[in-house]
């Protein structure tokens, strides 16, 4: 396969993972494929957030702007299937009740959820619901684009800088989840600052904000596990996308 037509597949892959959309069936599957395909996850990211930004702006000439937030989030949810926000429910049922490493990937591990998941992502949904609708509307969908992007880029930067610590073949993110290249980083990192141009200064603010929530975050990952799993992948781009509307709406609000 020439080079064109296998970052192509990479694409679809990209979009196959971390989506419901359907993709044709010549796209195929194989854990390589997937690892090659995490440069494009910001790229997902750019398309999730444009989706949920005309969701917004379609309800917003029908409903009051909190409603027109709810079903745009609600919109974000069916096309991902939840994905990122089921690691972020883990990650806080995993530390919150976990006392040492084996322990806290046990408990990531099973698929119940506990008061821990459901407290944290209750309250990080009441906190991106809340934000969303203090947004001015005219800038909504390029705020969208660029958060979706620009933290799943901060997810994708684990990758490269800490380890993968699951030594089974469980995790369905393990095989997206071993290595990337300076290369593939290079290429992610593109499509995470690109939407940026849209937003400015602004922009980078909200930026800044997503990357010291992420800093933070892998910190803590290291220190309590040695490296990290799937789900903190998902908790990383929640969290981050949401550091990314608190500090673009400080820099709004000086």
């Amino acid at each position: 396969m020439n080079v064109l037509g296998y970052q192509l597949r990479l694409v679809l892959t990209a979009i196959q993972y971390f989506t419901r959309l359907p993709v044709p069936r010549w796209v195929g599957y194989s854990d390589r494929q997937l690892n090659d395909a995490s440069r494009y996850f910001p790229l997902v990211g750019i398309l999730v957030g444009l989706f949920t930004g005309a969701v917004f702006l379609l309800a917003m000439r029908v409903f009051p702007q909190p409603i027109a937030v709810l079903l745009s989030m609600l919109a974000g949810v069916l096309l991902t299937g939840g994905f990122h926000e089921d690691g972020l429910a883990d990650v806080c049922d995993g530390f919150g009740g976990g006392r040492d490493r084996p322990q806290i990937l046990a408990i990531m591990k099973d698929s119940r959820v506990g008061s821990y998941g459901v407290l944290g992502l209750s309250l990080a949904l009441l906190l991106k619901f809340t934000a969303l609708t203090a947004l001015p509307v005219v800038q909504f969908l390029a705020i969208s684009a660029g958060a979706h992007a620009f933290s799943r880029f901060m997810a994708v930067s684990l990758i490269y800088t800490q380890r993968y610590v699951r030594d089974d073949d469980s995790a369905r993110a393990k095989p997206a989840a071993q290595s990337l290249s300076p290369v593939g980083l290079a290429c992610a990192a593109l499509f995470a600052l690109a939407p940026l141009a849209w937003l400015g200064v602004a922009g980078v603010a909200g930026a800044a904000g997503a990357l010291v929530l992420r800093l933070v975050g892998a910190q803590y990952f290291h220190r309590r596990i040695g490296g990290y799993t799937g789900d903190c992948l998902g908790a990383v781009q929640q969290v981050s996308e949401i550091g990314f509307y608190l500090a673009l709406l400080a820099w709004i609000s000086t």
